[in-house]
């Protein structure tokens, strides 16, 4: 794809905000096999948008790649997904591990037809052909693979040792995003097993934004959009709950009488789980508490589980 394939569109029309008319970005004209499907029903935070956008256009003057760091579920990898689908921009992403070597997204040799025969990875895709990188979970990876990224987000040249040296130069249109549930100092909270500190030197090269889980008005618009069978009432207890469990997890706490741990938290993704089960399960015994142990409650422990549901009864009532 080239530059007689792009064009600017207007953020307000792009992306259903209100936003000055003047204020345009540019995209490509027709979506790739490579692009993220558009999710209709998605909501974009104006906030967490600007970032995105600012980060986005500020990238022909930079090299900085851009880091997204919040809590479990809160939209990070769905948010700069749902941005590249609207401006049609191919996408390689990659979910990182502890066991993850550089290998995996250089590229590396295999056997076709007999010969060797040297397969880029996806990271190695994307800087060749201008596509977005996205790796979800960083700080799940070595410190010392991630200093391999410095030179990638600087847009040094990659040199292919595997496939005969060969240099790649960074395609103009390459973006490199990550996402990690901490901000690369390592997890201070007991939250996120397995994740690491982070190598100084490859975070200074990055944009941090904080992604929040959304504002209760900003995730009734995404659930009357995913369930619009359930009543605003009820989708807005369904809030409440979720924001109970959520502050629980994160170890904060209201004057409303939720105390206790809580190992599992109510993301939006969770949420919607749980209202279209509860949609399905009308009539059902306990249907709120049911649905939600479909959607979350059977893979926390048994006290959390139960925990679970005294919040759901709290909020509910006798209705539940």
């Amino acid at each position: 794809m080239s530059n007689k394939d792009k064009h600017e569109v207007q953020v307000s029309a792009a992306f259903n905000v209100n936003a000055n008319k003047d204020l345009t970005v540019e995209a490509f004209k027709e979506p790739s096999p490579f692009t993220p499907a558009i999710d209709a029903n998605y909501q974009f935070r104006p906030e967490l948008l600007r970032d995105l956008l600012a980060w986005w256009k500020l990238r022909e003057r930079t090299d900085d790649g851009l880091f997204l760091t919040g809590p479990t579920g809160s939209g990070k990898s769905s948010a700069i997904n749902q941005v590249a689908a609207r401006l049609n921009w191919p996408v390689q992403q990659v979910n990182g591990h502890s066991r993850m070597e550089m290998s995996e997204l250089i590229g590396h040799l295999i056997v076709l037809d007999g010969d060797m025969v040297w397969q880029d990875g996806p990271l190695t895709t994307a800087y060749r052909h201008g596509h977005l990188f996205i790796l979800d979970e960083l700080d799940l990876l070595d410190p010392g693979v991630t200093a391999g990224l410095n030179g990638i987000v600087e847009g040094r040249p990659l040199v292919l040792a595997g496939n005969g040296g060969e240099v790649v130069h960074p395609h103009p249109d390459f973006r490199f995003v990550c996402t990690g549930n901490t901000n690369g100092g390592g997890d201070s909270t007991g939250l996120h097993q397995g994740t690491m500190q982070q190598n100084v030197a490859l975070m200074d090269r990055m944009w941090v934004v904080y992604v929040d889980y959304p504002t209760k008005e900003q995730e009734l618009a995404i659930l009357k959009a995913a369930t619009p069978d359930l009543t605003t009432a009820i989708i807005e207890t369904m809030i409440d709950v979720a924001n109970d469990v959520r502050n629980v997890y994160i170890g904060t706490r209201r004057d409303n009488g939720v105390e206790g741990d809580c190992e599992v938290t109510l993301s939006t993704r969770t949420l919607i789980r749980w209202a279209n089960l509860s949609w399905f399960f009308q009539g059902t015994p306990n249907a709120l508490s049911y649905a939600l142990d479909r959607a979350l409650g059977n893979r926390a422990t048994p006290t959390t589980r139960s925990f679970l549901h005294e919040i759901v009864q709290r909020r509910f009532g006798k209705s539940e």
